[in-house]
C-alpha cells in the first residue's frame, strides 16, 4: 500500500515511474551501506557504516563477504584505485583505508598527528594518481600512494566539504554543503578556488563530472540539480519535481545520462539533459535513504543506507 501511494505521489508531482529492471540485494541486518563500488569482476563493494566493515557483494550468488576495519571505524566512501585497490574515506578512524580486493589485507593511513576529526566524506583520483578526499568539518586534503604521505589544508569558510570529483583532464573539484560552493583544488599547490553557485545557500552535497568536464551539482536545501561549466563559467538549474525534493546523490553515467537520489521522493531519479526529464525509479520499500550511486556500463548502483540493502538498475 505504501509502495502504490508513493508511485501515485510521483505522477502527481510530474515524474513518471519508469519500468526497469530494478533488483534488490538484502546485507546482513545494522550494516547501513553508505556507498558502493562496481568491480569490474561484477562484483560490487560497499562501505558498511554502522558495523565497521568493508563488504563485497556477489550479484551471481547474493554472498556477501566483509572485512573487518579496525577498531572505531565508521567507513563512508569507497572508491577503486588505480592499482586495482579499494580506497575507504573513514571518518571513524579520521584516516584513509586501503583495502587489497585479492588478499583482504587492510592498511591505514591517518590524518597528520593533531588533525582534528575531520568527518572524511568522499575521494577521488588526480590525472598523477593522488587521492583527494573532504572532510565535512572543514578540510580536505591528498594521500601520495608512493609514500603514504598524508597532507590536510583548511578549507574556505570551515565546515562542509562532501562531495567531490576528478574530470576528464584529471581536475579535482569538491562540493561544500555547509559552505554552499563548489570548488577547484590545484593539485600542485593543494589551494582551492571558490565557485558560487547562483542560488543562495543551495547546500551544494555531491558533484559529478560529465564526460565533456562539465559538472553536475546536487542541491541538498533546495532541491535543485544544477550544471556549472568551467570552460565559459555558465550555471544551469533544474528543480526536481515534488513539493519538497532532497536531492542527495548524484552520479553521471557513460552517456552523459545524471542520476540523483530523492530523499524526499523514496526513489533514483534519471535526468536526460536533452529532453530536460526526469524519469523516477522508486524504491520497493519506505525509507530507502540512497545515499551515493555508482556504476558501470548497463548498470546503476545504490546503497539503501535505510534498509540495509543494495539496489541495482540494470538495462539503462
Amino acid at each position: 500500500m505504501r509502495l502504490i501511494v508513493a508511485v501515485l505521489a510521483l505522477v502527481l508531482a510530474g515524474m513518471c515511474p519508469a519500468r526497469a529492471d530494478l533488483r534488490y540485494y538484502d546485507l546482513p541486518q545494522g550494516t547501513g551501506p553508505h556507498d558502493v563500488a562496481p568491480a569490474p569482476d561484477g562484483s560490487v563493494w560497499y562501505t558498511g557504516q554502522r558495523k565497521g566493515v568493508l563488504g563485497r557483494l556477489d550479484p551471481l550468488s547474493g554472498k556477501v563477504t566483509e572485512v573487518a576495519l579496525p577498531r572505531g571505524s565508521a567507513p563512508h566512501g569507497v572508491i577503486f584505485g588505480p592499482e586495482g585497490a579499494l580506497w575507504v574515506t573513514d571518518g571513524g578512524l579520521n584516516a584513509i583505508v586501503r583495502v587489497d580486493p585479492n588478499s583482504l589485507a587492510v592498511t591505514t593511513y591517518p590524518l597528520p598527528k593533531g588533525t582534528p576529526a575531520g568527518d572524511l566524506n568522499t575521494a577521488t583520483f588526480d590525472a598523477d594518481g593522488t587521492l583527494w578526499f573532504t572532510g565535512q568539518s572543514g578540510l580536505y586534503g591528498s594521500l601520495d600512494r608512493r609514500t603514504g604521505a598524508v597532507a590536510v589544508f583548511p578549507a574556505p569558510r570551515g565546515r562542509g566539504p562532501y562531495g567531490i570529483t576528478s574530470t576528464p583532464k584529471g581536475e579535482v573539484w569538491f562540493a561544500s554543503l555547509a559552505g554552499n560552493y563548489i570548488a577547484r583544488i590545484d593539485t600542485d599547490s593543494g589551494r582551492a578556488a571558490v565557485v558560487d553557485p547562483p542560488t543562495l545557500e543551495q547546500g551544494a552535497r555531491r558533484i559529478w563530472s560529465d564526460s565533456r568536464g562539465r559538472l553536475w551539482i546536487s542541491e541538498w536545501n533546495v532541491g535543485q540539480l544544477s550544471r556549472y561549466d568551467p570552460l565559459d563559467g555558465s550555471w544551469r538549474s533544474w528543480r526536481l519535481p515534488g513539493e519538497r525534493p532532497k536531492p542527495y546523490a548524484v552520479y553521471v553515467d557513460g552517456r552523459d545520462r545524471v542520476w540523483l537520489t530523492d530523499f524526499a521522493a523514496n526513489a533514483i531519479l534519471r535526468f536526460d539533459p536533452e529532453g530536460e526529464r526526469f524519469t523516477a525509479f522508486p524504491s520497493s520499500r519506505p525509507n530507502a535513504n540512497v545515499r551515493q550511486l555508482a556504476g558501470r556500463p548497463g548498470e546503476v548502483w545504490g546503497a539503501e543506507s535505510g534498509t540495509d540493502r543494495l539496489v541495482v538498475i540494470r538495462g539503462e
